[in-house]
């Protein structure tokens, strides 16, 4: 048996990998816990997983409206504070553990558990790319080097980096020594590949993120307008960030604040998202194209948006843009062509591979392989 700490934060799609593992791991005969931010207790411990609440780090809401300079300062100062650091020691201090498994944008954490000198292991809940580009070449990355948390040192100075991704949507990326791909994690049952519609109504699901986007109020109006007169049937999530008060349906379009997506993806033909990461992947897993709406160029939306219009799998439509434009991207998804068998392809590679059972095995070798023999 090996003692594990996980390390994450509130931030929606990065949370169900981490889920997935540590109960792979629980389920293997490991003993785990997971420390993060305090409204995280309830999933955690759904998950049947030991909750530990930070006691230093800032106070963090990922549903909180903000101004988009607010929201990028508060990110920023979330993946760099170096609280992080004093956070995880002081678990590892109340109860120790020979491996520590933390989030890539936990930048404090994981220099904490570095320099607690356990295994450290990095988990990327997204395209690798995104590492690179988006936060070690962009600010978080470069206050990170002022505050002695440079994002690439950290991330090469673990033992192992787990990729929660499918490769397939990463071509020509090249890994660093320590990492693998475990391919995407799912915490719900089994996706299954969904079957077309041979008669009745279509369905859709429209779903911009589990947490607050500046913007994403006004987008979701766009979206309900554009399908108002389609013959679809649509259930739409606004997440927490967004009020459902704040949304005149119209009879075709059901609004709910939060539904288990593994429950309605098998029931629809087409996902309208944002390219959060974890939304998109269960999409594909399910054989779903998708009308993908990034809603913030600083996270990774974008560049899990374009991989997926480059494999043919969806269509990339501006956050701003008119109904009209809206509604002839669903219309052109919704029929046959070519997305649904990219699609299809996609979801099949990602049913190939179990990406908690790989992550755990993973782990366990590399923790075998750093033990004396």
């Amino acid at each position: 048996m090996t003692s594990y700490l996980f390390v994450t934060w509130d931030g929606g799609g990065n949370v169900p990998p981490a889920l997935g593992i540590a109960a792979e791991l629980q389920r293997r005969g490991n003993r785990v816990r997971v420390l993060g931010h305090a409204q995280q207790q309830a999933a955690v411990q759904a998950a049947g997983l030991t909750f530990e609440p930070y006691r230093h780090a800032t106070r963090w809401s990922a549903s909180a409206p903000a101004s988009t300079p607010a929201w990028a300062w508060k990110y920023l100062r979330l993946c760099t504070d170096r609280r992080g650091i004093t956070e995880v020691r002081e678990s590892l201090r109340r109860e120790p553990a020979e491996v520590a498994v933390v989030d890539c944008m936990m930048l404090g954490a994981i220099h904490g558990a570095q320099l607690a000198d356990v295994h450290q292991v990095t988990l990327t809940h997204t395209l690798p790319e995104y590492l690179d580009r988006g936060l070690d070449r962009g600010p978080i990355g470069k206050a990170g080097r002022l505050l002695g948390l440079s994002p690439r040192r950290l991330w090469r100075g673990a033992q192992l980096e787990l990729v929660a991704t499918l490769a397939e949507l990463a071509p020509g990326t090249r890994l660093a020594a320590n990492a693998r791909y475990t391919g995407p994690v799912w915490t719900a049952v089994p996706p299954v590949p969904v079957r077309p519609a041979t008669g009745g109504t279509p369905a859709i699901l429209v779903s911009l993120s589990s947490i607050y986007y500046v913007g994403q109020t006004r987008t979701l109006r766009s979206i309900v307008e554009a399908v108002a007169d389609l013959p679809v049937r649509v259930v739409l999530t606004t997440g927490h960030g967004v009020r459902t008060a704040d949304l005149t349906a119209p009879a075709n379009v059901e609004v709910h604040q939060y539904l288990p997506h593994s429950q309605v993806l098998p029931h629809v033909q087409l996902v309208v998202g944002h390219g959060g990461h974890a939304t998109t992947m269960q999409a594909l897993a399910h054989d779903l194209p998708l009308v993908l709406m990034p809603m913030s160029p600083l996270a990774d939306q974008p560049l899990v948006a374009r991989a997926v219009a480059e494999q043919g799998a969806g269509l990339v439509v501006n956050r701003s843009a008119p109904p009209a434009v809206i509604r002839a991207a669903i219309e052109r998804l919704l029929a046959d062509g070519p997305h649904r068998a990219a699609a299809a392809r996609l979801g099949a590679q990602i049913r190939a591979v179990d990406g908690a059972v790989t992550a755990a095995d993973l782990l366990e070798e590399s923790v075998a392989g750093r033990r004396p023999r």
